[in-house]
Formats: C-alpha cells, structure tokens, sequence
C-alpha cells in the first residue's frame, strides 16, 4: 500500500512540474509601429469615440492632454505637415506636428495610429483653410468657396505611431 502512494505522489509531482504550452494568439504578438516626434508608447491612449465626447464638451480656451487612437483620414501632401484623424463618421480633428518637428509620410492616410499631445478648440482663419485646401489637392472651385472662418478640433501632437 505504501509503495501505491509512493507511486501517486511522484506521478502527481511530476505531472505538476510538467511546462504548459500556450498558443500564441495574433492579438498576443507585439504590434509593430513607426514613430514620429517624441517616443512614445501605445499604453494609455483613448479611443477616437473618448476624444469625440470630450470635444463636445470643451470651450474654445480648453486643452487636453490626451492619447488617442484613431484612423488618419488624409494628410498634406506638400510636406506632411498636418493631418486629419477620423473622430466618428462625420467629424475629424486637424492634427499638427509640435514646433514643425517631425512629419507623416504622403501614403499614411487610412493608417491606424496613435498620437500623443494637446487636444483644443480652434478657430480657423479663411485664408488658413485656403492655403489647407491647396495643401490637400482640392480642386480652386473648392477653395474659392471658403468664406468664412470655421470652428475645429485640434490636436498639437509631439508624438505620432504609425501601425505597419
């Protein structure tokens, strides 16, 4: 009888030593990014759906540290200086490169990335939204209908993760 218990206690310490294999799932593999300005990380950022409500309840004299991920809608396609990022359907905010530092590549538009930086209210000029217009290819009809100054989300970003 002792050796049947003997037997039992070493088969259950070796069954409890024995390495678990784990599949690595594809959600589990490190996503890869390429990165632009300050270093930053993914940790930490908000959804675009966040940013949105968050907007909706700011002035115009309001900042907001934030991080977000979102889906770059288009970028300038003289110098990648400025980018629009998809808040929702119908809304976007206009993204531009803290002190001119860094620039997004002319292909990045349908990109997922996450930005990091100041979240604002903007007025913006007329001849501002022209020279955006020229900036993004539009037609001069296009840009000879801009009269009036508009009310934007804005985002001053130090750093940009591009996923790959």
């Amino acid at each position: 009888m002792k050796k049947i218990v003997y037997v039992a206690i070493v088969m259950i310490a070796f069954a409890s030593c024995k390495k678990e294999n784990k599949e690595v799932k594809s959600e589990d593999k490190p996503v890869a990014y390429a990165e632009f300005g300050a270093k930053i990380t993914p940790d930490g950022a908000i959804t675009k759906e966040k940013l949105f409500e968050k907007f909706k309840t700011m002035k115009e004299t309001d900042t907001l540290e934030v991080k977000v991920a979102s889906k770059i809608v288009d970028v300038c396609q003289k110098k990648g200086c400025w980018m629009n990022l998809e808040l929702n359907e119908k809304e976007n905010v206009f993204v531009k490169f803290k002190d001119y530092g860094f620039f997004m590549p002319f292909n990045a538009a349908e990109s997922e990335v996450i930005v990091n930086g100041k979240a604002f209210i903007e007025l913006t000029s007329i001849d501002d939204l022209k020279e955006y217009a020229k900036d993004a290819g539009k037609s001069q009809a296009a840009i000879d209908s801009i009269v009036a100054p508009e009310t934007n989300y804005s985002f001053l970003a130090d750093g940009v993760l591009i996923k790959k």
